[in-house]
């Protein structure tokens, strides 16, 4: 129970920070957002980094920079083009809060992250975690992060068998990331608690024996780092059928333009509808009612040109992609927004993990 944790004493503490600076000035990985650590390029890579690899990042984040090296780089640039360069890490809400919030810190902020903790929780797309990364890190100020990496590592040390994710055990955590952190350079020792998560304390099979505070680390004591922190429970996964069409019309392909508050919003995309029926000619019907639905077009369905599946979420998709011709507009009013692109244009756009398959596809 939570009531029965107790935090670490002062000398404990004293000892931990020692030992684990130790470590990360030894073993620190020297990534590329670490060769900048200004504010602005904590912000962009702890935003990219959440659920997804450092491996994976890098790549993102050095051709992100690379077009946008400035906050007022960012603030001026298309949505497309913020879109585009995030295409394949997914939560595509994300980069559109980092343009929005670009824009406000250049528009309100003279281009610049406060130091105060509440303000730039304030901005879009930064809770708690991000605001005390930026601080830290960037700015020396000791307010302490917690995340997936550190939720395990604390987990571990303070041997809490309860529910890490609960109102109580969170309020333990936090309490724990605030305790641990030294008032000079809490931003080195917060970088060595998230690289210490993701290189030693894994969720699965940790290597307690390389780990350079296995001593003070009660789920060790206890025998415990395998059953701690406490697995969450699976989602359950939703079966999801879906038709893509890709309609030409004289050498090009329409793509619609995603509204707001949907999945991948923003974002470019082929007509994409939910698929019911199963036999060729109520199929045919389907596809035709789904594109006049969409785009307020009339097509004549093709074949089916691929089938794709993969996961969003708790969904797994089935994606079944037909080609189809143009025949006319309708009168009904277009919904959405849409337009006519050359296959060899497709690039240019941002499109979703999928989108970006069919567009290979047919290129």
């Amino acid at each position: 129970m939570t009531s029965t944790i107790i935090l670490p004493e002062d000398a404990w503490l004293r000892s931990f920070r020692r030992r684990l600076g130790a470590w990360f000035d030894r073993h620190g990985k020297d990534l590329p957002w670490r060769r900048r650590n200004d504010a602005y390029s904590v912000w962009i890579s702890e935003v990219m980094l959440q659920q997804t690899q450092v491996a994976a990042v890098c790549g993102y984040f050095e051709r992100f920079l690379q077009a946008f090296p400035t906050v007022d780089d960012l603030a001026r640039a298309k949505e497309e083009q913020v879109l585009r360069l995030w295409e394949g890490l997914g939560y595509y809400r994300r980069a559109r809060q980092l343009h929005q919030t670009a824009k406000i810190l250049i528009e309100k902020h003279g281009g610049e992250f406060s130091r105060d903790l509440d303000a730039v929780r304030r901005l879009p797309g930064i809770g708690r975690y991000t605001a005390g990364a930026i601080l830290s890190i960037a700015y020396d100020i000791a307010q302490p992060i917690l995340e997936a990496n550190t939720i395990r590592v604390h987990t571990r040390l303070l041997g809490y068998e309860g529910d890490p994710h609960s109102a109580a055990g969170q309020k333990l955590l936090w309490s724990m990331a605030e305790a641990v952190l030294p008032q000079k350079r809490p931003g080195r020792l917060n970088q060595a608690l998230m690289e210490l998560g993701r290189e030693v304390c894994k969720s699965r099979n940790p290597l307690c024996e390389r780990c350079p505070v296995v001593s003070l680390c009660l789920a060790v004591q206890r025998g415990l780092q395998d059953r701690i922190p406490r697995s969450k429970a699976k989602p359950i996964i939703e079966e999801v059928h879906e038709a893509a069409v890709v309609i030409r019309r004289n050498g090009r392909v329409l793509l619609m333009k995603r509204g707001d508050g949907g999945r991948w919003a923003g974002l470019w995309d082929f007509p994409r509808f939910p698929l019911d029926a199963e036999h060729p000619s109520a199929r045919r019907k389907e596809l035709i009612d789904g594109v006049r639905r969409l785009t307020g077009i009339k097509i004549i369905p093709g074949d089916l040109l691929k089938t794709l599946r993969h996961g969003v979420t708790r969904f797994r998709i089935t994606l079944d992609c037909f080609a189809a011709e143009y025949v006319s507009d309708t009168d009904n009013e277009m919904p959405v927004e849409t337009r006519w692109v050359r296959a060899s244009k497709l690039d240019e756009y941002p499109l979703s993990t999928t989108g970006r398959r069919i567009a290979q596809m047919i290129s």
